[in-house]
This record gives C-alpha cells, sequence and structure tokens, in this order.
C-alpha cells in the first residue's frame, strides 16, 4: 500500500440547502497550530466530507455514470445491462483485479476514509465550543460511516488507517484489512455516534445528514449481517419521528423538484447544470434519436426485468418500452434496432428535455421512507423465520400506492416464497436509485442463481459477489493485504 499521506482537504461549501452556493476552497497543507480555529473553519472541514459522496463522474461516488455505485451494482443483477467496458464486465460477472473500472471505487475512495478520520482529529484538537465540534463530529462520521459501508458491501473488509499512522504521513506503514467483525463494529460505531448528534429530519437542511439518514445505513448495515432485530428497532425509530410518509405520486419523486418537496426522501444529492454535484442518468440512458432530446445512451434495462412487473404497476411506468424517432420511427420489443435490444431504457427520472447541459437539475434520491418498510417487513418476518400479517401488512402498503393490490399471506406462508416475493418487490421499488439491490440478492442467496437465469453467465460464482482489489493494492501491502477469494 502507498505511503498514508495527510491528503489536502479540499473543501467544498455547501451553504444551506442550495449546490449553487458550493465555493472550492484549497486551503494547502494544514497547520494545526492556526486552522481550525473558528466556526467557519469548522464548517469549511464538515463540508469538505461531502465532496466524495456527490454525483460527480471525476470524483463522486454516487456518479449515475459508469463511475458510481448504482451503475455498476445494478449491471451485475437483472436491472441493468451493459455491452463493453466496466458495465460488461458487471453484467457478466466477468470482472477481475486488472478491470480499472470495477476497482476504482477501492481504488479512489479508500483514502477519504483516512482524511475524514484527520478532519475529526482536527475538530476535536481546535478551540471552538464542545457543542459545535459535537455537531461537526457527527456529520462527519456519518460521512465516514456511509462511505466505509458502501466500500464495504462493494470488497468486504477494507484497510483503515489508525490516527497514529495518519499523523506520521511520512513513514511507511503497510496494513492489513480490518478483521471482519472489527469492520462492522467500526462502520456500526461511526453511525451510532452520528445518530447521537445529527439533527432531526424536520430541522436539517435539505442535502444535509440527519438522524434518520445515519439509521437507515445502520439498517443497511444490519441488513447485511441479517441481525434482524436491530433492524425492526431502527426501522421503529424512524417511524416514530413522524416525519415521513410514503409519497403519493411515485413518479412524481423524480420530477425536476420532486426530491425536494417530496416527505418520503430521507436523503438525496442536491444536482444543478453546473456539475457542482452532477446528475447525468438522461445522458447515460437515452440513445441520441430519443425525443425530445437524446444523450448516449449506454445502458439498457432487460427484459426479463420488465416482465417481472405487473402491467399497471406505476414503478414500471419510466422503464421505456417504446419510442418514436424524428424520421417516425418507432422502436419497441419487436423493432428494437439497437436501442432496445436488451430491454427498456431505464429512464427512472423526468427527461429534463430542457436541459441546457449533459447535466439535469433532478436531484439524486439515495434513500426513502419505502425501504424502511420493506426493511421492517423483512426483518419481522425473517427474524421468527415465518412471514406474519404484520410484515405483508408493511409490503401491502407500499405495492398500494404503486398502484396495486394486495398481496395475501397465505399465498406466502413459507419464508422462502415470501422472501422471493420481497425480493421482487425491492427491485421493483428501488431500481437504479443507490444499487443496494446486488446486497439484497446476495443476502438472500439469489446473486449467482440469478446471473445464471438471466445471463447465462459463464463467469459467475459465489466469490463474484465481491469485487477484486487491484494489483496495485495487492502489491503495496506487502504481503498483508490479503485479496479476496478467486481473484489470486
Amino acid at each position: 500500500m502507498k505511503k498514508i499521506k495527510l491528503l489536502i482537504i479540499s473543501c467544498i461549501c455547501l451553504l444551506g440547502s442550495c449546490t449553487k452556493d458550493l465555493v472550492s476552497i484549497d486551503y494547502g497543507d494544514i497547520n494545526p497550530e492556526i486552522f481550525p480555529k473558528s466556526e467557519t473553519d469548522i464548517e469549511a472541514m464538515v463540508n469538505s466530507v461531502y465532496h466524495p459522496l456527490r454525483g460527480s463522474w471525476w470524483d463522486g461516488i454516487f456518479s449515475t455514470s459508469e463511475r458510481g455505485v448504482m451503475m455498476i451494482s445494478d449491471c451485475t443483477t437483472e436491472i441493468l445491462t451493459g455491452w463493453y467496458d466496466e458495465k460488461l464486465q458487471a453484467t457478466q460477472h466477468s470482472y477481475m483485479p486488472d478491470h480499472a473500472g470495477i476497482t476504482y471505487f477501492y481504488d479512489r475512495f479508500y483514502n477519504k476514509i483516512s482524511r475524514m478520520t484527520m478532519t475529526i482529529h482536527l475538530i476535536e484538537e481546535s478551540t471552538v465550543s464542545e457543542e459545535l465540534k459535537r455537531k461537526a463530529i457527527a456529520e462527519v462520521r456519518c460521512a465516514r460511516g456511509l462511505l466505509a459501508y458502501t466500500l464495504f458491501d462493494l470488497y468486504g473488509p477494507l484497510v483503515i488507517a489508525p490516527l497514529e499512522v495518519l499523523k506520521n504521513p511520512l513513514i511507511e506503514a503497510p496494513l492489513a484489512r480490518m478483521p471482519y467483525d472489527e469492520m462492522v463494529n467500526f462502520i456500526e460505531a461511526d453511525l451510532l455516534a452520528a445518530v447521537e448528534d445529527l439533527p432531526h429530519p424536520a430541522e436539517a437542511a435539505y442535502g444535509r445528514f440527519n438522524k434518520a439518514l445515519a439509521k437507515m445505513i445502520l439498517i443497511r448495515l444490519n441488513l447485511h449481517e441479517k441481525r434482524w432485530d436491530k433492524v425492526v428497532s431502527l426501522a421503529n425509530d424512524i417511524i416514530d419521528y413522524n416525519h415521513y410518509a410514503l409519497d403519493a405520486d411515485y413518479v412524481g419523486m423524480w420530477n425536476l423538484n420532486g426530491a425536494k418537496s417530496s416527505n418520503e426522501v430521507i436523503w438525496a444529492i442536491p444536482c444543478d447544470y453546473e456539475g457542482t454535484s452532477e446528475n447525468q442518468w438522461q445522458l447515460m440512458v437515452l440513445p441520441g434519436v430519443y425525443l425530445p432530446k437524446g444523450g448516449w445512451g449506454t445502458i439498457q434495462s432487460t427484459w426479463w426485468f420488465y416482465d417481472t412487473f405487473e402491467p399497471n404497476d406505476k414503478r414500471r411506468t419510466m422503464l421505456i418500452a417504446e419510442f418514436t424517432d424524428a424520421e417516425g420511427k418507432t422502436y419497441n420489443r419487436a423493432n428494437p434496432d439497437i436501442y432496445l435490444n436488451y430491454g427498456p431504457l431505464p429512464l427512472k427520472i423526468h427527461e429534463d428535455a430542457a436541459r441546457t447541459t449533459s447535466f439535469t437539475t433532478v436531484d439524486i434520491i439515495m434513500y426513502r421512507y419505502a425501504d424502511v418498510l420493506l426493511s421492517k417487513a423483512e426483518a419481522l418476518a425473517n427474524a421468527g423465520g415465518t412471514p406474519t400479517q404484520e410484515s405483508m401488512d408493511l409490503i401491502n402498503e407500499v405495492r398500494n400506492r404503486a398502484g396495486l393490490g394486495n398481496r395475501q399471506l397465505s399465498n406466502y406462508s413459507n419464508i422462502t416464497a415470501f422472501n422471493d416475493m420481497l425480493l421482487t418487490e425491492r427491485s421493483h421499488e428501488f431500481w437504479c436509485e443507490n444499487g443496494q439491490y446486488r446486497a439484497d440478492l446476495i443476502r438472500h442467496n439469489k446473486f449467482v442463481s440469478r446471473a445464471l437465469e438471466v445471463r447465462q453467465s459463464e463467469y459467475t460464482s459465489p466469490d463474484k459477489q465481491l469485487f477484486p482489489f487491484s494489483r496495485t493494492m495487492i502489491s503495496e501491502g506487502k504481503g498483508l493485504f490479503i485479496q479476496n477469494p478467486g481473484y489470486n
């Protein structure tokens, strides 16, 4: 592993709730004797931790392109199909350590965890008030927990550099990956600590972290670990905030201002035309012949996925199965050309045909209240090994919003049938959001079998449930950094 370096903190100021106010500040090498000293310094340092968590092709882990975890994660499932570069590797499950588009997320972002660790230390050592320190550190720890969980979900345990190593950046210190249980505890500790001092959802600025977001990430972590009782408890906490509810207009949440006005959205990443935080989804999805405004057409869904929806499901609305170009030629499943040959166009968000650049102002929705309800439903059923009426009622609440009728408990009385049904509902509800469905399939041991069923993949295996690390990371670990199984 490279020498752990104290990176220059390039602070991105999120003033208020609008990304148009983002300003890049370069502080150079930080001297703790003079920085941070003021509330403004602390604010700048806290704002900097949002920088890697935004949408940006160049350096945002939640980019809505092939450089973001959503597209690559969904490509490993039946939701998306890619036919070249890392998207094809994800679709085929053919990724290996030499595939930079797959190892990219760790290579690019693991050291941001170290930056956040140093940020916490510098805030702790500052002379500002204790109240300000607590609030600031809560946001940083939420960011660190979110980033660490995101990478852990993709790669397994990470290298987490201790503060003592980070304070001595000129001393070469190869490090091993953290043991599995310690990794889980590290993420959990960050998020639990963040909950204490983050604001209530009603008091948090749009686009900033709040208590419900930290608990939502904890729900994802505890689903990953199948700690069902904790999932139920966390879900109840969010429900008891009495702040969130299902939005009656599912499609409307992805309108130009839908996320901002929805009481279902737990956290969204604000986007703008200037690319401060970018949403490139229309550019990625829409082919050049699409009217009124096309894009590059780099991705499609699958007809297999499309066929799993009930015909009147509102959640299928933006899976575009037919369109007509400027010359009057209609493309559909029977006449796909190269535009619908794998599946419909997964246009989850508003077309934003008036957009003036490659970007859109539609915000990137990351977590929603529907996830709280479906997670609680899964946990209730699996905790006792038997589906319950309460768990089915939660699923039906989400289905009813989609314009669908109730599922009957009597038809899903065993846990296998229930989980299969729930996985389908999760895929229909969260397709092309934050890429979490890959983890859902893995949790229920469907990742490999689904790739065989939908793709007939000759590359898939249980080892492909984790992405590989790059050979560079392994080499620089000097024997301490161990590759994931199946990639040596």
